[in-house]
């Protein structure tokens, strides 16, 4: 039977969730582009790897904010915010701690989530997924952009008849009418086609290489060798990135079974969740550092005087420690004239420097920032490691007024609406070269 459906609150959105079976162990299921919870219990594969899976402990399965039975209307929303929707659900059914399985397009979102709440995931599967799908300078095994156009196309002309599921899914299917009309209808209801075109593009366009260093859970990889959605490259590539982490080949020509290959897969990552329960100590983490400074702050102090020039600084940390409280980040430190503040989602630490830089000036006061996301380590209240040292070089090469940002902040906000130009490569003294963005304010 299918489990009951019920609702949990992200922001102002409802995200569907269902929660199957028992036992010490939590898994959280994140699957790829579209989905619809209700349906695939009705429909191969995904039924039998349901099934498989409540075997393993409690089941926590969800559909993404804008497809399947969670709000639709929504622009496709970015990592972060499905970040925030998985901790909604976390919370809506007492979870504070699970294995995460993300498969397919779903695992870029799985590695942003391990790497930035490590306290919430006891362990980690990618299942035939990648950190970043299409082809870019350094990465040639990704999809060329007319392989995604291809796809693309196939979803315009034949979605909702259930050829896409079967040409492009689970290759491996015998031609069978009553199955194709079954997928049918999982696509009519999942998403509509301009939805399954615009989700299947944001995926190609997310990039999380980056964080891949901060991932602490244990992890495992399971790929088919001769994937033809998403090659096995991609799965060797994670391998290779993330510390620890273990890659399981199994052989095959397809993404997904509907012939009952999947057991061999799910068997193996039984094995690997049920082994996974000690709780290691948590000393990094990835985060959006922000640090802000102001400019000339030592001749707008002698031109005002000790008593003025202490007035405007105390406005000045009243006003930034709001937004930051705003944006959900925290305030690590005082820098002297300025601030580190650390975010767990890029976009809301953006838009925080966004908000606080030309509230400065109301003041009197110009500013600069700089902002980088990577893995920090914990120290007590503090934060240190090489992303806090390439934060604070960003904000020295701020000019007055201006954000600066890494590629790697640009890469993660994709979706969120904000703009960025382009500032060139240049060397922060320790970290090698990197791409620097000024954040359109």
């Amino acid at each position: 039977m299918t489990p009951e459906t019920r609702y949990a609150k992200s922001g102002d959105h409802r995200i569907a969730y269902q929660v199957v079976g028992d036992g010490p162990l939590d898994v959280v299921l994140i699957v790829g582009f579209v989905s619809h919870l209700d349906l695939a219990w009705e429909t191969p594969p995904f039924s039998a790897m349901f099934r498989h899976l409540a075997t393993c402990g409690r089941l926590i399965l969800f559909d993404k904010r804008g497809v399947g039975l969670s709000d639709r209307g929504a622009a496709v929303p970015t990592l972060e915010e499905r970040m925030d929707d998985v901790r909604a659900v976390m919370d809506a059914v007492g979870s504070e701690r699970a294995a995460l399985i993300g498969l397919s397009e779903g695992g870029p979102m799985s590695l942003l989530f391990a790497a930035t709440h490590p306290e919430r995931v006891s362990s980690l599967v990618l299942w035939s997924t990648f950190a970043r799908i299409s082809a870019a300078p350094g990465y040639p095994h990704g999809l060329t952009d007319d392989v995604l156009d291809r796809t693309y196309q196939r979803i315009e002309n034949h979605w909702g008849s259930g050829r896409t599921i079967r040409a492009v899914v689970v290759q491996d299917a015998p031609d069978d009418a009553a199955l194709l009309r079954q997928w049918g209808r999982y696509e009519r209801s999942a998403a509509s086609p301009t939805t399954a075109i615009t989700c299947l593009r944001f995926g190609a366009l997310s990039d999380v290489r980056h964080v891949l260093p901060a991932i602490s859970a244990p992890t495992l990889i399971v790929h088919r060798s001769e994937d033809p959605l998403v090659p096995l490259a991609h799965g060797r590539y994670l391998a290779d990135h993330i510390p620890g982490a273990v890659l399981r080949e199994f052989p095959g020509r397809t993404h997904l079974s509907a012939t009952g290959a999947d057991v061999a897969i799910l068997d193996v990552i039984e094995q690997f969740l049920v082994g996974q329960r000690a709780t290691a100590a948590i000393d990094r983490v990835l985060k959006t550092v922000l640090f802000t400074d102001i400019v000339d702050s030592t001749a707008r102090a002698a031109a005002l005087g000790d008593r003025r020039w202490r007035a405007l600084l105390d406005a000045h940390d009243a006003l930034v420690r709001g937004e930051i409280e705003r944006g959900r980040g925290t305030l690590v430190k005082n820098t002297g004239d300025g601030v580190l503040a650390a975010f767990d989602g890029p976009a809301r630490a953006v838009r925080c420097a966004q908000a606080i830089v030309p509230q400065a000036g109301a003041l009197g006061l110009t500013l600069r920032a700089g902002l980088h996301s990577g893995e920090c380590e914990l120290r007590g209240g503090d934060l240190s490691g090489i992303a806090v040292h390439i934060g604070a070089r960003v904000a020295a090469l701020a000019g007055p007024g201006e954000i600066l940002a890494t590629g790697t902040v640009a890469d993660l906000v994709v979706g969120s609406g904000i703009q960025f130009r382009e500032r060139g490569t240049h060397d922060l003294k320790g970290a090698g070269e990197w791409r620097l963005l000024a954040v359109h304010t």
